[in-house]
């Protein structure tokens, strides 16, 4: 193995011009904003950042290769000799991405990926301590989140010198869009901001601009595998690297093993996750490779995917496929659950799969209704946050010794010590909560409306204005403003489901105003079917706690309604 050195400038050059490729067996993009924001941050204080590992490849057999998942020019022909990326496809794939401005591939669906740069910033470093400062883009796919408050809090960034985009700091003239620094003159941004180069900020402005364009500079050390060695053997370095590092997921490893044995497997894979998203399912490659391994070997666990044979590989994926089928369907059609990022966990859908399959997919009346009942015991507690592998490969061996699903309530019970929950249960929950979901599917099952449009609510409501959106009842700004604190005024007692357009025409109103208006238009039962008491004191700031402990008993009640037996 030889050694060089590359800019990111050169290396982003290779990958436009395609002399840098994937193999088949590399995982697709998966990093967040904010990943690539410290990504950016490190290079910009020329801290280390790691290396990168490639294979000289030579041929264009494009069966064991494909491009990177930013949307370069991919017409240009490969060179004879093209580099195979084992090691810094995120890295590189995020850099090339905002040094050309073009959008990548994230979970099928292009997406640009912008940050911003703080031309004021502060010599210490310092982060974001959010997630994604999105301004409520629906990044994971959740439900959307109103923009009430979000621009009050932009503006509080001036420690942090990268932050993900946000369209009221692009407002503020010491903030400016990474890509456009690559692609654009200092001079040209700081005009475009409304500056002169006779302001006193110009020169030290400009000098940030300019170390932010060095990083196209920043040398990374590129360890170069020869044309020597054979796929196999790039493969099990693939898998050794990343297994001593503990860089990817079981899954990734897994899938790098399976694509050795079965050339072109992560074709026919993708092609079936698209199949899926057509239908308005939005699965992963890890689940596809777990629900592979269970038909293969019964149990859960990605280690034993090297002891498989090729036929042994083959067979699973068509019972695997048909056994996701009858899930996607089962959930779609049985229960409440319309998009799969309403389950805590996608592990949810496997004891489906696998069921259906003992079952020969002819379920009895009462099987139905048993397995309904266990998705939404499953979904509310949270069943695999916690021994996610230990707690599927007891329920898979369960139901293939007894061939019921009810002997998996008894599990659930176990570890939580209820199949019910109390009105406490929802205290301090927020939106990363399984009662979130629950709360949400409990008021599909009330058939409420939008408040305004009377439009059902459902994730499936197409249409920008008409999508469902979570709504703070008493505002935030209301609340922040009478000192409350974010656990209490971020809890699930104080969401409802209304349309953007709802949302925005609401905007800050307190409830105690805007709940007239409704009960006058469209009846008590519109606020009713969200849980909303109607003591008119409840509505009011000062008994804000009352009005939390109100709403927790009616939805908690209405989870139970889903929880019950059938």
């Amino acid at each position: 193995m030889s050694g060089t050195n590359m800019s990111v400038g050169e290396l982003v050059d290779k990958i436009t011009r395609n002399e840098i490729i994937l193999p088949e067996f590399q995982r697709r993009y998966v990093w967040t904003k904010t990943k690539v924001r410290d990504l950016l941050d490190s290079l910009y204080r020329d801290y280390p950042t790691g290396s990168i590992l490639v294979w000289e490849y030579r041929g264009a057999d494009n069966m064991y290769s494909r491009h990177l998942d930013v949307d370069m020019d991919q017409s240009k022909s490969l060179f004879s000799t093209s580099l195979m990326l084992l090691d810094g496809q995120q890295r590189l794939t995020s850099l090339a991405a905002i040094m050309k401005g073009e959008p990548v591939e994230v979970k099928g669906s292009k997406r640009p990926i912008e940050i911003m740069f703080n031309l004021e910033h502060p010599d210490s470093v310092k982060h974001e301590d959010t997630d994604d400062a999105d301004n409520g883009e629906d990044d994971e796919g959740e439900l959307e989140q109103e923009e009430d408050g979000v621009e009050e809090d932009a503006f509080n960034l001036q420690k942090f010198t990268f932050v993900v985009y946000s369209k009221a700091l692009e407002k503020k003239k010491e903030w400016v869009k990474v890509s456009d620094i690559f692609n654009k003159s200092g001079s040209q941004i700081l005009r475009d901001k409304g500056l002169k180069s006779e302001d006193d900020c110009w020169d030290k402005y400009m000098e940030r601009i300019e170390k932010v364009q060095q990083i196209k500079r920043y040398p990374y050390t590129v360890n170069v595998l020869s044309e020597k060695y054979d796929y196999s053997e790039v493969t099990e370095i693939f898998v050794r690297v990343n297994s001593s590092g503990a860089k990817l997921k079981s899954s990734d490893l897994a899938l790098a093993q399976i694509a050795l044995k079965w050339k072109g497997c992560s074709r026919i894979f993708e092609d079936f996750l698209g199949d899926k998203k057509e239908e308005g399912f939005e699965l992963t490659m890890q689940s596809l490779v777990r629900m592979l391994v269970v038909y293969a070997t019964g149990q859960c666990k990605f280690g034993t995917v090297s002891s498989l044979s090729l036929n042994s590989i083959k067979e699973a994926w068509k019972q695997a496929q048909q056994g996701i089928n009858y899930s996607l369907n089962f959930l779609r059609n049985n229960t409440l659950i319309e998009d799969l990022r309403l389950l805590s966990s996608p592990l949810i859908i496997v004891p489906i799969a696998y069921f259906s399959s003992l079952k020969k997919e002819r379920l009895n009346s009462q099987e139905e209704k048993d397995l309904t009942r266990w998705i939404y015991l499953a979904n509310a507690f949270g069943n695999y946050s916690v021994s996610s592998e230990t707690t599927l490969n007891s329920e898979l061996k369960i139901l293939k010794e007894n061939g019921s699903i009810k002997e998996l309530f008894a599990l659930i019970e176990r570890k939580n010590g209820r199949l019910q929950i109390d009105a406490d249960a929802l205290k301090g929950k927020k939106k990363n909560s399984a009662f979130f979901a629950m709360a949400y599917m409990a008021t599909k099952n009330n058939n409420a409306k939008d408040w305004f449009t009377g439009i059902g609510v459902s994730k499936g409501t197409k249409g920008k204005f008409n999508r469902i959106q979570t709504h703070h009842i008493f505002p935030k700004k209301i609340l922040k403003g009478e000192n409350y604190p974010s656990a209490e005024i971020n809890e699930i007692a104080n969401l409802s489901f209304i349309s953007e357009k709802t949302n925005k025409e609401i905007s800050s109103k307190k409830p105690e105003d805007y709940f007239r208006g409704i009960i006058e238009e469209r009846g008590k039962d519109t606020l009713k079917d969200q849980f909303i008491p109607l003591d008119k004191n409840l509505w009011k700031v000062e008994n804000y706690k009352d009005f939390l402990a109100a709403r927790r008993e009616r939805i908690a009640a209405a989870i139970n309604s889903l929880l019950s037996p059938r």
